[in-house]
């Protein structure tokens, strides 16, 4: 299964990702020196995210997963700093 997916954190922000293989275990790779400066180390302590399934499909093109990674990230805007941490496509106000 490929799906598309959108992880928020504590803070609000989010991030889109995709996932080619449907690995249940996987919560995306954002910057983590972004989300370092986000939290303190308190809140770092205890730190709960949650990933959303946008959409996906078990026969989709690897293409086509990136071209709706690229979809999702624009109608979510979470290439826009204040609302995510994803820094592709670069937000353009």
């Amino acid at each position: 299964m490929k799906w598309i997916y959108k992880i928020t954190y504590p803070n609000g922000k989010i991030y889109i990702g995709k996932d080619l293989t449907g690995t249940f275990r996987y919560f995306g790779s954002p910057d983590s020196k972004l989300l370092e400066v986000d939290f303190s180390d308190t809140e770092k302590r205890d730190f709960t995210i949650r990933r959303e399934i946008l959409w996906q499909s078990p026969d989709a093109l690897d293409q086509e997963v990136n071209k709706k990674e690229v979809e999702f990230i624009k109608q979510y805007q979470s290439n826009n700093p204040v609302i995510g941490y994803n820094q592709w496509p670069k937000f353009k106000e």
